[in-house]
């Protein structure tokens, strides 16, 4: 699993909370990390946040999809915008889930769990 997450508060807990679940993390704090990262980790499922420094979330799920080599990858928003038209940009740029931050630990482990 891969996060990609500008702040380094919610990093840090995100990746600590995966890791207490059991599952093989890695960090990015910013889209081109990200894309730099993906190629020799391949992860299956991304955790990404929308506002990131240079890339936004939505360019990087853009490029992440064009760039997938297994159609099972699974992208995950993490982000603190919700609204109908946020989730439509998510949708659109082939996010497949969208979770509003601050996340409900319980829906996020129930969405990765139902995942796996």
């Amino acid at each position: 699993m891969l996060v990609v997450e500008d702040d380094c508060l919610a990093a840090e807990s995100t990746l600590e909370l995966l890791r207490v679940w059991g599952y093989d993390v890695r960090l990015a704090t910013s889209g081109p990390a990200a894309l730099e990262l993906v190629p020799a980790f391949q992860p299956d499922v991304v955790l990404l946040d929308l506002s990131l420094p240079g890339m936004g979330g939505l360019e990087l799920a853009r490029q992440l999809r064009a760039r997938a080599t297994s159609a099972a990858l699974v992208l995950i928003a993490l982000t603190g915008y919700g609204d109908e038209q946020d989730r439509a940009a998510s949708q659109a740029a082939g996010i497949d889930h969208h979770l509003v931050k601050p996340v409900e630990i319980d829906d996020l482990r129930r969405l990765l769990t139902r995942l796996a």
